[in-house]
């Protein structure tokens, strides 16, 4: 059975090595990250704070923590950091439980323009007994209407406004929201999950910095690190946060993987800036040349992305689930995705696609690249050419492509460590 599973891994790093990956919630991590999960680290419990555990043999993970909360606050330019939870999800449950109370009202933005699950009743705020109300939403702008929040907000009285997308394009209002949340004594909380490293590379701006009372964010979309979460806010507010992570919602804190999120911190640190510009010069220039050939690429009114991602309206071509079926026959592996016009009743077909570029990023892949890739797209979509053809194009072009850049020391991307 274990030869079983190692042919398994084998397959999908081979097919993932002659693949080009653009999944928006995706990214690498590099060798030194990697070699982290395989430390004596990940056989061990931590429970509860630095210094203050409740098992014994903590002395050098307690120093890892340290250096890792120190790292974060640094980086973000924050009082306090919490760097426990081991999910998006899990950073978000700690925040409702930090500032709310079970009947709360909250604001969230829809999933069909862009919220997360997390955010809605179906997940973790309806689990947590919250109320939701949905943001107007301005499809033009693809942003929140801060006007027509504000009128609603007068009525409703929510405790918690929400900020932060999975499908997200561009900048959102903090500042606007903020004040809107302090004439009704709200808090606002923004989950950073998929900007998290345009953030530490300074290309988008800190929600702390706008007013933003919490910041939620897993860890390993543009950020480098490997599947874990962090929450960001203000020293007034370290206690309560603190009490919500554990013992509320984390009972060990996934050890390895928080030595490995140190790591990609100094990363961060380090090439944080250089890889986040080339992120957002990326994704315009992708979304820039599949409008070029012809495909509804949401947001040209403010020059389609300001992010990593990308949205694509596809109805014409049968829909989201069909496109990115017939973009992964050939090596191409992206999201169907809801858009805001759909109803989540059609989320098995929705409307559109979600094209995420920070893993091609990381590999080394520039403008020149994502012109290529808008060709493969196109060549698949509108069958220029035989899917085996365009197959083996694009494993001839991921040849070049095989490194994790913006890292101490280059490696394999898919190597088993």
């Amino acid at each position: 059975m274990s030869s079983e599973i190692a042919k398994l891994i084998r397959e999908h790093n081979e097919m993932m090595r002659y693949s080009i990956p653009l999944i928006a919630s995706e990214n690498l991590t590099s060798k030194a990250v990697r070699m982290c999960y395989l430390s004596d680290f990940g056989h061990r419990y931590a429970e509860g704070k630095v210094g203050e555990r409740y098992y014994a043999g903590c002395k050098f993970i307690d120093e890892v923590e340290r250096i890792a909360i120190e790292l974060t606050k640094k980086l973000f330019e924050v009082e306090y950091a919490n760097v426990q939870p081991i999910s998006g999800v899990v950073a978000n449950l700690a925040a409702f439980f930090a500032f709310t109370n079970p009947g709360d009202t909250i604001f969230s933005i829809s999933v069909p323009c862009g919220g997360h699950i997390s955010h809605d009743k179906i997940s973790a705020a309806g689990l947590r007994g919250l109320k939701i109300v949905y943001y107007p939403f301005d499809v033009e702008e693809m942003n929140v209407d801060v006007e027509g929040t504000e009128k609603i907000a007068k009525d409703v009285k929510p405790k918690l406004f929400v900020l932060g997308s999975s499908l997200i394009l561009r900048r959102q209002p903090t500042k606007e929201i903020k004040e809107i949340a302090e004439k009704i004594d709200a808090k606002v909380m923004f989950d950073a999950s998929h900007v998290l490293g345009l953030i530490a590379g300074k290309v988008y701006p800190n929600p702390i910095k706008e007013g933003a009372d919490v910041l939620t964010a897993s860890t390993h979309k543009t950020f480098f690190g490997p599947q874990r979460a962090l929450i960001l806010s203000d020293e007034r507010y370290g206690k309560r946060i603190d009490k919500a992570v554990f013992p509320g919602v984390v009972s060990n804190h996934h050890l390895h993987s928080l030595a490995g999120y140190a790591i990609s911190a100094m990363e961060m640190l380090e090439f944080g800036e250089a890889y986040a510009k080339q992120v957002v010069k990326n994704a315009r220039k992708l979304a820039e040349t599949l409008y070029d050939l012809g495909y509804k690429v949401l947001g040209e009114k403010f020059g389609f992305t300001e992010t990593h991602q990308i949205a694509v309206d596809v109805r014409e071509l049968g829909g989201g689930d069909k496109v990115a079926r017939k973009l992964e026959e050939v090596g191409i592996i992206l999201n169907k995705n809801l858009l805001p016009w759909d109803s989540v009743d059609i989320a098995s077909n929705p409307s559109g696609i979600r094209i995420g570029v920070q893993e091609v990023t990381r590999l080394g892949m520039k403008e020149e690249e994502m012109i290529k890739i808008a060709e493969f797209i196109d060549s698949t979509l509108r069958n220029k050419k035989r899917a085996e053809e365009i197959r083996g194009e694009i494993r001839e072009f991921r040849k070049s492509f095989q490194t994790v850049k913006f890292a101490f020391e280059e490696s394999d991307a898919y190597e088993i460590c």
